[in-house]
């Protein structure tokens, strides 16, 4: 057995119960990271660069959108837990050296503070998985 199977099978294994609302908060809150940023117009045209458009940067600006959407959406339920896990790093390793770091190391940036909380849960999920209450255990159950 390789790593990565010693690893999902330690995690499926050593999955404490409450631990399953903490994917489900962090779940809410990535899918509502999603909607402030698509609803939040003025960011958005200050972040793609005002009017002229490059493709990397409207490109960039969807998968944000969409990953923290569909991805948080899929954590809260616990379905494709992992998968969803590895699309939000990147988005939150950008965000924590590119975005929030301009601001400063300071105490009051709470979207700092938001992001290096997001980026360790997202770390630990990785790790443990969906755990006991979640759509791929159900799945699971009843594939048998």
């Amino acid at each position: 057995m390789n790593m990565l199977n010693r690893v999902e099978h330690w995690g499926d294994t050593h999955h404490p119960a409450w631990t399953d609302g903490l994917r489900i908060v962090l779940g809410i809150i990535l899918f509502l990271k999603g909607v402030s940023f698509i609803s939040d117009t003025a960011y958005l045209n200050n972040l793609v660069g005002g009017l002229h458009f490059g493709l990397l940067p409207v490109i960039l600006v969807h998968y944000v959108a969409f990953a923290h959407l569909m991805g948080g959406f899929l954590i809260a339920l616990g379905c494709m837990t992992r998968l969803m896990v590895i699309l939000q790093l990147p988005i939150l390793v950008g965000a924590l050296f590119f975005v929030n770091i301009r601001q400063g190391f300071s105490p009051m940036n709470s979207e700092l503070w938001l992001s290096v909380i997001v980026l360790l849960l997202l770390l630990v999920f990785l790790v443990l998985g969906s755990g006991r209450f979640s759509m791929d255990e159900y799945v699971k159950q009843n594939a048998r």
